[in-house]
């Protein structure tokens, strides 16, 4: 926000430096430094509550965001308004939160009474619907000059809604100067985006573009734009050379999209460079290394939506733009921009379309004779009911378009489905629900692959330790595969080869497949940077993103393919990847995994046996795995067949076993002591009682489905309070016992840095 690098100055300074000795271009030395900015600046916060069925939105002194942005403006109303459209929620403006439209203002008073993610969004609308500065004043406690700066917002909003023509250049100019972007002012004047953005061109109105100084350097700078113009800030027209790539950033931290996005904008940035490109980068996310003023040649704290990133391209004109290392956010963009003449660098967004389209995917996988479970697009509940009809319950069912499982559910019957469709937003023809058959008992796997359009790599084959039905982003990850034949890696590799190269993909590309018995099923293709790129580059000594890169700009260079080059090698190592949830910041949630991705980060555990990596990969993401102690099982019908051998080899490894009704009297049953213990509604003492009192050093409790009678989420909740590793997957309780046993083994964790790894892969 200030331009002051505060860790790079106190590093400087604890080196032995002082103020004096740091040179600072405006002012000569820190020494001379003050702030100065003529800007406004806002941060927001971006929550997840949509993705915790049950999560209480309410704001209090624990925090709930799981990421945030930041905007930057020459006025208060607009940066605000800025920050709305950065957080990416569907929203362009603070009037767009369509669901208080219908509430009276006494309705949203009462919603105000609490604190909630949708505070700012409830006040506007009780603004409009005639609430007062001093009621929301009284209310919330928020300072009045932030209400009046809303209200005013609200007159401006109703006079633009009472207008029968286009705006004049005084009213559109005043509309751009208080931060409403063309898609919301589109919205209210009832026209087109693109009708406001000629309009704009003919009046004259444009974005200007002004320098952030950094302190403590001589003159590096990073740019914000803004509708006002200014004498005192030196605005940004171009940079030296035409050699210039933009690269689009992934936005806010969220839940299904993440850190992981930033790694791969860096490593493009990086790789860039040494081809000998100037970079550029967009992005608002100021958590980010992408937003670092030394990333790129030059840095935009920018919205990523299609107003400002065509500005900015018409400003600097770059030879091509990169949006496949941002996650969804510039892919939801890159169709637009490619329609106004940018040029899309790497896989087209057509075939990124067509990836999200089962009819379109379906044909080529029977084209190429690769098996994919039934499936079907569903736009009303009558097709849906028709299709799971078809192709038989259980199904997955999920909106187009998504990352993280967003809305993703296994439904078992029609009254669900008929449930789920009433509930899905934003369902058209273009952006249907997608249904398939769900392959139970499956083990889920995926793979990454780097492809030049006619040559595919796929470095390794990672498999899932929990079973088909968890999001890939939820469930721990083996790499390279651990239980896969080799026929079966073969196979996999030769299916992502065959998609990659028919899809003509240029760049990165990822593919999820379930294998349930022998038959390798394909279940998606993202023709784009996934989440496990990082992950894939780490364990398998492999710059996936700069491979990439030198691919979607080989026209530019005239560099032949690395791809071809590329050779399968061996690892005599284990990479494990496990996931860490936010769950301890809802307590009233029951942690427990399903299709919808509800991990806010992950932890990589690498060693020589997979036992021993699952362990480092546990502790790391603060679930140490004890030595001793004391295991809990209380496990659902489809657990029970698998929990003798697991309850053994707890046993043999020294644990003392307690377990609830049926489940302890199947181990019994087996020779194995063990120790009965009430559940909760049983009578006591009872599983609260025994984590209550710190008897318990590891939970093992598998759901018990849709049709329980009793509700066991309490032993979950309660494990999260009291910090107990706990299982809810009999996979992760499988590799659980391994973990102990490879460390107990051994007795000593063995310790080598990442560099000593890679050379001994061979």
């Amino acid at each position: 926000a200030t331009g002051f690098p505060i860790a790079l100055v106190s590093a400087m300074l604890a080196c032995g430096l002082t103020l004096d000795d740091i040179p600072c271009g405006k002012y000569g030395t820190l020494k001379n430094y003050y702030p100065d900015g003529e800007y406004v600046v806002i941060k927001f916060a971006r929550w997840a509550f949509e993705k915790f069925k049950g999560a209480e939105d309410k704001l209090g002194t624990q925090m709930r965001a799981v990421g945030e942005v930041m905007s930057i403006g020459k006025s208060y109303k607009e940066a605000f308004q800025k920050s709305i459209r950065s957080l990416e929620t569907g929203r362009y403006g603070l009037g767009y939160a369509k669901n208080f439209a219908t509430l009276s203002k006494e309705e949203l008073i009462e919603k105000l009474h609490v604190p909630t993610s949708e505070r700012q969004f409830i006040m506007y609308e009780a603004l409009r619907k005639g609430a007062t500065v001093d009621e929301l004043y009284e209310l919330t406690k928020i300072k009045r000059y932030f209400i009046e700066q809303m209200k005013e917002l609200v007159i401006e909003e109703e006079e633009l809604k009472k207008l029968t023509d286009l705006p004049s250049k005084e009213v559109l100019e005043k509309a751009k100067l208080d931060g409403f972007s063309d898609k919301y002012l589109a919205d209210v004047l009832k026209t087109d985006q693109k009708v406001i953005r000629e309009l704009r061109a003919k009046y004259g109105i444009k974005h200007h573009f002004y320098g952030v100084h950094v302190s403590g350097t001589e003159n590096s700078s990073y740019y914000y734009s803004s509708y006002h113009t200014s004498t005192v800030d030196k605005e940004v027209t171009s940079f030296e050379g035409d050699n210039k790539i933009l690269i689009l950033g992934g936005g806010p931290n969220r839940i299904g999209q993440g850190i992981e996005f930033d790694y791969c904008s860096c490593h493009a940035a990086m790789a860039l460079k040494r081809l000998g490109f100037k970079t550029i980068i967009i992005n608002c996310n100021p958590e980010t290394v992408s937003t670092d003023y030394d990333t790129s040649d030059v840095l935009f704290f920018e919205p990523l939506t299609l107003e400002e990133v065509l500005s900015i391209h018409e400003l600097l004109k770059p030879l091509g733009v990169i949006a496949q290392f941002g996650g969804q956010t510039p892919l939801n963009i890159a169709s637009s921009l490619k329609k106004y003449g940018v040029r899309i660098l790497g896989t087209p967004p057509e075939v990124i379309d067509m990836a999200e389209d089962r009819d379109l995917f379906r044909n080529m996988m029977e084209k190429l004779h690769i098996p994919m479970p039934e499936s079907g697009m569903a736009v009303t509940v009558e097709e849906a009911l028709e299709i799971a009809e078809r192709i038989g319950y259980p199904v997955m069912v999920r909106p187009s378009y998504v990352l993280g499982g967003r809305g993703m559910e296994v439904v078992s019957g029609p009254a669900m489905l008929e449930d789920y469709m009433k509930q899905a937003k934003g369902v058209t023809p273009d952006r249907p629900i997608l249904i398939d058959r769900f392959l139970k008992h499956a083990t889920e796997c995926e793979s990454d692959a780097i492809c030049d359009g006619e040559n595919a790599f796929v470095p390794a084959v990672m498999e899932h330790i929990e079973l088909a039905g968890i999001h890939s982003g939820d469930s721990a990850c083996i790499l390279p595969s651990y239980n896969l034949s080799e026929k079966q890696i073969k196979t996999i590799k030769e299916y992502t080869k065959k998609i990659a190269v028919e899809m003509k993909v240029q760049g990165l590309m990822n593919m999820q497949y379930a294998i349930e018995g022998d038959t390798v099923y394909v279940l998606e293709a993202n023709p784009r940077a996934s989440r496990t790129v990082p992950l894939v580059s780490k364990v398998c000594d492999i710059n996936m993103v700069a491979l990439a890169t030198e691919i979607v700009t080989s026209e530019l260079t005239g560099k032949a393919s690395p791809v071809p080059s590329l050779k399968d090698r061996e690892y005599p190592y284990y990479g494990v990847k496990e996931a860490v949830f936010p769950f301890n910041m809802f307590p009233e949630v029951d942690p427990v995994l399903g299709p919808e991705m509800r991990s806010t980060g992950e932890t990589l555990g690498m060693a020589e046996t997979f036992g021993e990596a699952f362990y480092k990969a546990e502790e790391g993401s603060g679930a140490s795995l004890p030595m001793e102690g004391t295991v809990l099982f209380s496990v659902n019908k489809e657990g029970k067949l698998e929990l003798p051998p697991l309850a053994k080899q707890f046993y043999d490894l020294g644990f003392k076993l307690m377990a609830t009704g049926k489940t302890c009297d199947l181990i019994n049953d087996c020779g194995i002591p063990c120790e009965k213990i009430y559940k909760m509604q049983e009578g006591r003492p009872n599983i609260v009682d025994a984590i209550m009192n710190d008897q318990i050093s590891l939970i093992i409790n598998t759901p018990a489905g849709p049709n329980k009678v009793f509700d066991d989420s309490y032993i979950r909740k309660n494990a999260i309070k009291k910090r107990i590793p706990y299982m809810t997957t009999m996979a992760a309780a499988k590799a659980s016992a391994q973990g102990i046993a490879a460390v107990k083994k051994k007795k000593e964790i063995q310790v080598k840095s990442l560099q000593e790894l890679h050379e001994s892969i061979k």
